[in-house]
């Protein structure tokens, strides 16, 4: 048999070096993968810096409609504390609040209280669903954000009336209030909304996206105009931008979980991509009709056959495997050769006593051995297993001898 020169010889544990080699590709790939993220990483690191910041003159500042607002006669004061802001609100200002998701709950409600009823405007930029509902009462952000930039008023607004098309496509508003100004809408839902005071002349402003206030797109399409109009329509303008070590966000129970840290979207993102996953799943695993057997394109010698599959079995540590292919085979080519139907050929009780009788005839022994040798249990190990290969071996020579 074959086999017994081949699983002595036969080893699948790939040496160091046939690893490397088979890993070096995706190794160098992963490095330069790494190296990439970190050169574009230190490349965009300073992109933001001063992100929405109105002393800031990099693309994502916003120095230039402050620039703007103070040639308006609008002065712009900067704060980072909850406390600053509140003590600021009143009928001459407006409060804009840069990043309104950073704020804990008590942090929102507090400035709520404060703002709620000072008769000034408070603009919120891009709200999401953590802070939107406690500054904005009424209005609730969407899960799918614009998949627009660039969007029309369509609203009664004065103010985006005369600006006309702006970069507010971002997060999108459903308002469960009636009363209130909803403008520059995609699919159906709006990017910016104007919440009137419940009494008095204050209101609030939810903003879907910053890219009006920032440096880089202020001069393109009506940005510059709508910023100017919501930021100046009070005398003081307060910038506040909330920051991480503000003392005030310092309270028991207002440590944020993970899934409110994530992105407004990534509900829609996961399922987009679940989706994606079971098509391409099901598109892999298509099946139009029963499996046909197709002829291979060469020619593969059956000593390789039986080599490649005895690597299988020994990466596998697959013994019962091999042993039972060993035994089957052997049982096969010895039914024959006694007068046992091939259909009987993995039958105990019809191929041992034939066996047993043949050998007895031949003065080859008396077959007590034949059962556990043709039927036995799987070997423990390798060398059981090569024991066994050849214990076939031998036992087929015999029988076709006598």
């Amino acid at each position: 048999m074959t086999t017994e020169a081949t699983l002595p010889s036969t080893s699948a544990s790939p040496t160091a070096r046939q690893v490397w080699s088979r890993a070096r590709g995706v190794v160098l790939a992963l490095v330069l993968l790494l190296v990439a993220a970190v050169a574009i990483a230190a490349i965009r690191s300073t992109e933001r810096h001063g992100s929405l910041d109105p002393r800031s003159a990099d693309p994502y500042g916003s120095r230039a409609v402050a620039e703007l607002l103070a040639e308006r006669g609008v002065d712009t004061r900067v704060v980072t504390t909850l406390d600053d802001a509140r003590a600021a609100a009143g009928p001459d200002t407006t409060l804009l609040v840069a990043v309104p998701d950073i704020l804990t709950h008590r942090q929102q409600s507090e400035l709520r209280s404060a703002t709620a009823d000072s008769d000034g405007r408070t603009v919120l930029v891009a709200p999401g669903s953590w802070s939107v509902e406690r500054l904005a009462p009424g209005v609730v952000a969407d899960p799918a954000t614009s998949l627009d930039s660039t969007l029309s008023p369509d609203c009664g607004l004065p103010a985006a009336q005369r600006a006309g098309k702006a970069d507010t496509g971002g997060i999108r508003y459903t308002v469960t209030h009636p009363g209130n100004d909803e403008c520059y809408r995609s699919e159906r839902l709006p990017t910016l909304v104007r919440v009137p005071a419940a009494s008095g002349d204050g209101d609030t402003v939810v903003l879907g996206a910053p890219d009006i206030l920032y440096n880089d797109t202020l001069d393109e399409q009506g940005n510059a105009s709508l910023a100017l109009q919501l930021l100046g329509s009070r005398p003081h303008l307060v910038w506040y931008l909330p920051s991480l070590s503000d003392s005030s966000a310092d309270a028991p129970g207002e440590e944020k979980g993970f899934l409110d840290l994530l992105p407004s979207g990534w509900i829609w993102g996961t399922l987009q991509l679940f989706f994606a996953a079971a098509l391409a799943a099901l598109w892999r695993a298509r099946r139009f009709g029963p499996l046909v057997p197709e002829k291979l394109p060469v020619a593969i010698r059956a000593s390789e056959t039986v080599e490649g599959r005895a690597r299988l079995y020994r990466k596998a540590a697959a013994r019962d495997r091999a042993a039972t292919a060993l035994r089957s085979t052997t049982r096969t080519r010895l039914a024959p050769l006694v007068g046992v139907p091939v259909a009987q050929a993995h039958t105990p009780e019809a191929l041992v006593p034939a066996l047993s009788a043949h050998l007895h005839s031949a003065g080859d022994g008396d077959g007590q051995s034949l059962h556990p040798l043709l039927f036995g249990p799987p070997p423990g190990d390798d060398a059981a297993l090569i024991s066994l290969a050849d214990q076939l071996d031998a036992l087929e020579r015999e029988v076709r001898r006598s």
